[in-house]
């Protein structure tokens, strides 16, 4: 009795690994991504000489050149401005808020948003550029 083989090659390609190698590089840029712009507005902050880093907890403010508020990219609007930030610091009292304003803003503006801050004895930080 006389087997024949078959001798016809079929090329495989193994795709089980395939799925967690998609999974693991969508990861990947998903945290570089978010690394390498913490915020979407963008604005351009006043220069300074000297810029220190936080690693505490903050809350971020952001003012839009047209005079738009953000709170940690939420909009708001300024009536609610400061019902928003003390919602957002809770018990905690000790977090800073980091005002990130344009430097071609009015300083009225500036001074405006840090009132809020001394009526609620909350530590308001300014957001720089290095030069």
């Amino acid at each position: 009795m006389a087997l024949k083989r078959n001798r016809r090659f079929h090329a495989e390609v193994a795709t089980s690994s395939l799925s967690d190698i998609m999974f693991f590089l969508l990861l990947f840029f998903l945290i570089i991504s978010t690394l390498a712009n913490p915020n979407v507005i963008k604005m351009t902050l006043p220069k300074t000489q000297q810029n220190d880093k936080t690693n505490k907890q903050h809350i971020t403010l952001s003012v839009s050149e047209e005079k738009q508020y953000y709170v940690d990219k939420q909009n708001v609007s300024f009536e609610e401005l400061e019902a928003t930030l003390l919602n957002k610091m809770g018990d905690a009292k000790d977090q800073t808020v980091i005002v990130r304003i344009p430097y071609n803003l009015q300083v009225q503006d500036l001074v405006d948003l840090l009132q809020i801050g001394v009526k609620n004895n909350l530590k308001f930080v300014i957001a720089t550029d290095k030069k």
